[in-house]
Order: structure tokens, then C-alpha cells, then sequence
């Protein structure tokens, strides 16, 4: 009987976790969950009282933020720097959150419906999910000897609270210029955080914000070669994604209509936030990828047999999202590694591309215009190019000795 109860439980919390993330809280009916969970809507009120208190239930043991911290914790000791801490933990949270829009939704939005009990509950449920963020940053500081103003968990408390801010007006606001895209977020964020509450140790090297982690030439154009040997669409999105310097988010939100191509070029346009027009480069770190005319993305283009209007599509034939793309991008890396010895991330497609724009010859002004950034930020692929050519001069000195 033990055992059916805990299989009955589960089954409601699992349904219940999937129509609130599809429908929210309020159009989710215990009705619904019930029949989802093949119960008696009865059992319901039994177990968990009323909705809400199942709402309780499916964020403590769903597991949606206690695995997350678990994971981190195991994570701690991978981290090279505060920075990377920072960054990732931000990322990871963020694309959490983005699975389950409507449950976020829901949740700040009938806060005020819930039973006191139930508020108390889910406020422990947050605390006990912040002990976990803050273990790991605890890690993290004493791994890289660094100086805190604040305590880690003050430090968890104040980024959680951030980025659950960050959250709430994405899902209930569309139409905001208060940063570019979640890219742009994250960056502020994270360099708020570095110079405003963490400092470095005195013996311990300096840890810098500004540096730039592009990709070698032979991880890039093997990332390319598995994309194409998993399918047209994976070799189409690597491809965009290296050859337009574009952010994962700008990605997504591409349509077929703005992808525009003649003779003599290829062109993607950018219609969120900042309007633009970017290339979309046939030669990617010095290998060619087809032509204007055929190419990976003319490809999968020519293959699609929908009537979607996004340029990339899930496995279920539905638009793109971040966390999809980032899926992708963890399958077609899986077992890769930067020459610093760590796992290449989404991110390093852009920059990658931008210090490739450099070398090869555009000026600081004009690659400014494409990625819709400022010279001052930029200022670091500067430095990273100028560093990548030396190098290369060195070295092409050296053999002619």
C-alpha cells in the first residue's frame, strides 16, 4: 500500500509539473491533473490539500531547484575562476527558469492567493535552494583564495534575487530595452558582481573580466564536421552560429523571411532589440563552407517540408529555444576541449567569430555596427587579435630561421 501511495504521488506531481509549465497555475485544473495522473481528483485534495499546496509539492520534490544547486555543488571544484562561476551559474539557472515560463508566471502572480502555511513552505523551498548556490560559491572562494564583501550566502541571496528579477519581467514583459538580449544580462551581471562583492586575494594572480576565450580554427571546423553528420538543420544552425557572430539568443529568434541571399552575398536581419543587418560568412577560420548560392543553411532550408516561419526548429517541429540550442550544442561538444583544458560553451561561437572579423581586416567601428556592441567593450577582441597575430608572426619568423 506504501509503495502505491508514493506511485500515486508521484504521479500527480509529475502531471501537475507539466500542465502548470504548458497552461501556468491558474488555468491548470485539479480536474485536468487528475485525469493526466489517471487519480481520482479526490486524492488530491487528500494528499496535497488544495492546488497550491500541490504547486508546493511539485517545486520541493520535481526537484527544480534543489537539483540544480546539488549539481553545482558537484560542479565547484571545476570552476578556473569566479568569473566562469559566476557566468555559468547564471546560465544554468536562466535556462532552468526558461523551461517553466508559466509556472514562473503563476507563481508570482497568485503569491497572494496562497495559504500562509503555503507561503511559509515556499519560502523555506527558496532558502533551501539559495544554502546549495551558496555552498558552491563557498567553494569557489576558498578554492580561488578570493576576498568577499559579502558572505556567501548574501552573495547567493542577492544574484538569486537578480536573476529570478531577470525572470519575471522576460516572461511578463516583451516589449523592454532594459538590456539587449540575456547575453548582454548576464555580462552586466556578472561583472557587477566581481567588482562590486569579490575581490582577489593579494598572492593570488588577478582574475580578468575582459578575457576573451575564442576558439581554435580545428575545434571549430571539427564542431562543424560532427553538425554535418548529424543532419542538415544541426550543420545549418553551426554554421550560422560561427559564421554570423550572432548571440544564441538572436539565433532562435531568426525566421526564414529574414535570411536574405543573391550572388554576391548572404545577409541575416536581426528584428529584436537592436535592428540590423549581419553577413552570413561562406569562409569560417580560414575553410570555406559552400557558396552564397548553396550552402548549409540554403541546405536545410531546401529540405523543410513545414510551414513554420522560424528558422530552426525543436525535435517536436516547433520554433528553437535557447535551452534547445544549448542542448545541441552540449551533444555536438560532448568529450571536446579548449587548449585551457575546458569544455567549449555556446558563447565562444560569437567571440570567436569576432576576433576572426578582426584579423582578417574590419575595423573596430564598423564590427561594432554588426554586433550592435560599443568600441569600448570590443576593445578586449582588439587585444585578442593583436595577441593572435603576434603569435603568428613569431612563429612564421621562426620558421624562416
Amino acid at each position: 500500500m506504501a509503495a502505491q501511495r508514493i506511485s500515486t504521488r508521484q504521479r500527480l506531481v509529475h502531471a501537475a509539473l507539466e500542465l502548470f509549465a504548458v497552461q501556468g497555475v491558474t488555468e491548470t485544473t485539479t480536474k485536468q491533473i487528475a485525469e493526466l495522473a489517471d487519480v481520482n481528483e479526490v486524492t488530491i485534495f487528500r494528499q496535497f490539500g488544495n492546488k497550491h499546496g500541490l504547486l508546493l509539492a511539485v517545486i520541493e520534490e520535481a526537484g527544480i531547484f534543489t537539483n540544480l544547486g546539488q549539481n553545482l555543488v558537484q560542479q565547484a571544484s571545476q570552476a578556473s575562476s569566479i568569473y566562469q562561476a559566476l557566468k555559468e551559474y547564471a546560465t544554468t539557472c536562466l535556462q532552468a527558469l526558461e523551461g517553466i515560463p508559466e509556472v514562473v508566471r503563476s507563481v508570482v502572480g497568485e503569491s497572494g492567493q496562497y495559504p500562509s502555511q503555503n507561503r511559509e513552505a515556499l519560502g523555506q523551498g527558496f532558502t533551501q535552494a539559495n544554502r546549495y548556490v551558496a555552498e558552491y560559491f563557498a567553494t569557489v572562494i576558498k578554492t580561488g583564495q578570493l576576498q568577499t564583501h559579502l558572505p556567501a550566502e548574501k552573495l547567493a541571496s542577492l544574484l538569486n534575487g537578480m536573476l529570478l528579477g531577470y525572470a519575471v519581467i522576460e516572461f511578463t514583459s516583451e516589449f523592454h530595452e532594459l538590456w539587449q538580449n540575456r547575453e548582454d544580462f548576464l555580462e552586466n551581471l556578472v561583472t557587477l558582481f566581481l567588482h562590486g562583492a569579490v575581490s582577489q586575494a593579494p598572492q593570488s594572480p588577478i582574475v580578468s573580466v575582459e578575457k576573451v576565450a575564442d576558439l581554435p580554427a580545428a575545434l571549430v571546423h571539427s564542431i562543424l564536421q560532427r553538425a554535418k553528420k548529424l543532419g542538415l538543420q544541426d550543420y545549418a544552425l553551426m554554421y550560422v552560429l560561427f559564421g554570423a557572430g550572432l548571440s544564441a539568443a538572436e539565433v532562435v529568434r531568426l525566421e526564414r523571411s529574414h535570411y536574405v541571399k543573391d550572388t554576391h552575398q548572404q545577409l541575416l536581419q536581426i528584428t529584436q532589440e537592436h535592428i540590423r543587418q549581419v553577413p552570413l560568412n561562406q569562409w569560417i577560420m580560414g575553410k570555406r563552407y559552400g557558396s552564397y548560392q548553396r550552402n548549409p543553411l540554403t541546405q536545410w532550408l531546401k529540405s523543410r517540408k513545414d510551414r513554420q516561419s522560424a528558422l530552426f526548429l525543436n525535435e517536436n517541429g516547433d520554433p528553437l529555444s535557447e535551452t534547445d540550442l544549448q542542448k545541441k550544442w552540449l551533444a555536438l561538444t560532448a568529450d571536446l576541449l579548449t587548449p585551457e583544458g575546458q569544455p567549449p560553451t555556446i558563447e565562444q561561437a560569437q567571440q570567436t567569430w569576432c576576433v576572426d572579423m578582426l584579423i582578417r581586416g574590419i575595423d573596430l567601428q564598423n564590427l561594432s555596427i554588426l554586433t550592435a556592441c560599443d568600441t569600448a567593450k570590443l576593445q578586449r577582441y582588439v587585444h585578442r587579435a593583436k595577441e593572435k597575430a603576434a603569435l603568428e608572426q613569431a612563429n612564421s619568423l621562426d620558421q624562416k630561421i
